[in-house]
């Protein structure tokens, strides 16, 4: 079974917690980066705000990377 994540600013990803995401609530770019490189194998789709996904860059599109999706 895959897992979904949410990594960003808590309050612009919190709420995915009540849908049984997986929530990386993060303050700076260098808590970004790890929570993408601690995140389980489990995980196929990462939601993330833009602030997030500008800080992973281009790990978003490694071979292996789950989906993405950037909140706008």
């Amino acid at each position: 079974m895959s897992d979904v994540a949410a990594i960003g600013a808590a309050p612009q990803v919190g709420g995915f917690a009540l849908a049984g995401a997986r929530v990386y609530p993060v303050d700076t770019a260098e808590q970004a980066r790890q929570a993408w490189r601690g995140m389980p194998d489990t995980v196929a789709v990462v939601i993330l705000t833009a602030t997030a996904a500008e800080a992973i860059g281009a790990d978003r599109t490694a071979t292996q990377a789950p989906l993405t999706i950037v909140l706008p």
